[in-house]
């Protein structure tokens, strides 16, 4: 299992993947989680809520992210 959470000023990302297949990300431009996997699988989801976590985890991303950027100057 493997996982990618990150952010910018103007960008973020929150995703999971398996075995090196993606199996689930949060499109913040569309404000919802999409999980695209192949049709030939049993389908996985993930649990309710899952892109309201990735949104609150951004924005303490970009809280974290202006502290540091403070603490540096």
């Amino acid at each position: 299992r493997f996982r990618i959470a990150g952010c910018s000023d103007s960008d973020g990302e929150k995703m999971y993947a398996l075995d090196g297949e993606e199996m689930w990300y949060a499109d913040f431009i569309s404000e919802k989680g999409v999980e695209p996997q192949p049709s030939f699988i049993d389908h996985i989801s993930y649990v309710e809520g899952a892109y309201e976590n990735a949104e609150a985890d951004q924005q303490i991303c970009r809280q974290n992210l202006k502290l540091s950027a403070k603490a540096m100057k």
